[in-house]
This record gives structure tokens, C-alpha cells and sequence, in this order.
């Protein structure tokens, strides 16, 4: 009991001399954390307006936020009484030691596919990665919805990253009916594509007779465009083609069932016992 009575005066005693500058350490440390964090939130909306590279901007914000650190940390340790020299060749040590540390270990850590900014499709989710922390990834999905994906589940899951190629193809299949000239059809469809100028014209797009189903030829449209361009194009590709063959009087097919109609009066003749054998 006595020994904890001493730790409090002791504390006590520490409080009376170093009071007023544990206080204003504490101040600035407070100070210093908000700020580095406002500042580093309006740097990034300065360099969003200056380049559109979300990699260089996180790379930046991320830079500048650790840097403001150091001098927070610096100038709430002076306050306290520690010597600056040393306590920048503390952090200088610490951070060298992490950087090591990233360097023989990071090919070990697993890692996302994908950064931020990038439109990917996880988890049956299709969005775009907002943010990414050691637990989760903020998704934000094109109708509306914030989500947030456990990293453990990405990393286990098939992930579909829609920024690793510049450009991707387009898929465009409609089905005929037997008595239309498919010849007609495929045409058609290959002077929309090369007309539109986002089709990219390299390689050239094409139209394929794919199958002969019970009911329709099934023709399929493939050109290519820029990523950003593919969900726009292609609603329009479609509604192109359906327009293209009521011009053109090429009819789409649709499933067909054949009913055979029998007059249950009329007698139902049954094979002779030789014809069976």
C-alpha cells in the first residue's frame, strides 16, 4: 500500500514540475493530429483537380500526412524536454527500420488486385474500390450502394479487374429466323459497328454466324472499345442492330413451339401383330 502512495506522490511530484509542459505537448499532439488530417483531405481534393491518377494522389496525401507527423511529433517532444537531435534520429531509425522491413517481407504479403479508383467485380459486386484498409475495401456499386468487402473474402474469391487492359470487347447476339438472309443480317450489324467511332477499328470488328438453334441462327457482333466507353457502346450497339433490322426487314426470331392438332373421334390405328415382329 505504501509503495502505491509513493508512485502517486511520485507522479504527483512529476505533475508540479512538468505540468504545464505535458499539457502543452498534449495540445499540440491534438492539434497536430487533426490538422495533418484536414490538410492531407484538402491536398487530396487540390490534386484530384490536377490529375486524375488516384495511385499518385493516395502516393502523395500519404507522404505528406507521414512527413506532418514527424514534425508533430518533433515539436510535442521538444515541448516535453527531449532533445530535437534526438528525437529525429529516432524517428529517422524507426522509419528506416520499417522500410526494411516493407523490403524483405512485402513479397510475402498477400496483396489486393486491384487499387483505388479501379472498377472491379468481387464478390458478384460490380463497383468501384473507394478505399481500401488492412480489414476491408469500401466498394461503391453503380446503383447507389456503399459496400464493404472483407479482404479475407477477396483475397479467397475470384476478382475481375477491369483496369489491367486499356480496352475491352464487346459481346452483341441476336437470333433470326431461318427464312431471313443471315447474309443481310451480318451485314448490317458489321456497318453499324464500323460506323460508330468508338468502335476501335483494329482489330476489326466482325460478326460470326454461331449457331443453328431449334428455333433461330444465332449471329454475334465483336469489336472492341476503351474501357470507360463499353457499358455506353454496347446499350447502344443494341439498340442499333434492332433498328438496323426493321429497316432492313430482317425479323428476330423468337421461341417457337410446333402443335400438332389430332381429332381424338377419328379411330387410332394400331400396327398389325407381323408388322411389329
Amino acid at each position: 500500500m505504501g509503495s502505491e502512495f509513493s508512485k502517486l506522490e511520485h507522479i504527483r511530484d512529476i505533475m508540479a514540475l512538468h505540468g504545464r509542459e505535458l499539457a502543452i505537448a498534449l495540445v499540440i499532439l491534438i492539434v497536430g493530429l487533426y490538422l495533418a488530417k484536414w490538410l492531407t483531405g484538402h491536398l487530396k481534393i487540390g490534386l484530384g483537380r490536377l490529375t486524375k491518377n488516384a495511385n499518385l494522389i493516395s502516393i502523395v496525401s500519404n507522404i505528406f500526412y507521414i512527413l506532418f507527423l514527424f514534425v508533430v511529433i518533433i515539436a510535442a517532444t521538444t515541448e516535453v524536454g527531449f532533445k530535437t537531435v534526438i528525437i529525429f534520429r529516432f524517428l529517422m531509425v524507426v522509419s528506416l527500420a520499417a522500410i526494411g522491413v516493407m523490403v524483405l517481407f512485402r513479397p510475402y504479403i498477400p496483396t489486393l488486385p486491384f487499387k483505388v479508383g479501379n472498377t472491379v467485380k468481387v464478390a458478384d459486386l460490380l463497383g468501384k474500390v473507394e478505399a481500401t484498409t488492412f480489414l476491408n475495401t469500401r466498394l461503391k456499386t453503380f446503383d447507389g450502394k456503399t459496400v464493404f468487402v472483407p479482404n479475407r473474402q477477396i483475397l479467397n474469391d475470384i476478382v475481375i479487374n477491369y483496369h489491367f487492359t486499356k480496352t475491352r470487347r464487346i459481346k452483341v447476339d441476336v437470333q433470326v429466323r431461318y427464312d431471313q438472309d443471315i447474309l443481310t443480317a451480318k451485314r448490317i450489324m458489321e456497318s453499324i459497328m464500323l460506323a460508330d467511332p468508338r468502335v476501335k477499328k483494329i482489330p476489326r470488328p466482325v460478326v460470326y454466324t454461331l449457331a443453328l438453334e431449334d428455333s433461330w441462327v444465332k449471329l454475334g457482333a465483336r469489336c472492341w472499345v476503351d474501357n470507360p466507353k463499353f457499358w455506353f457502346t454496347r446499350c447502344d450497339l443494341i439498340e442499333k442492330v434492332k433498328y438496323g433490322f426493321e429497316n432492313e426487314g430482317i425479323r428476330i426470331a423468337f421461341p417457337q413451339v410446333d402443335v400438332h392438332h389430332y381429332d381424338v373421334d377419328e379411330p387410332i390405328e394400331f400396327p398389325a401383330e407381323d408388322e411389329l415382329a
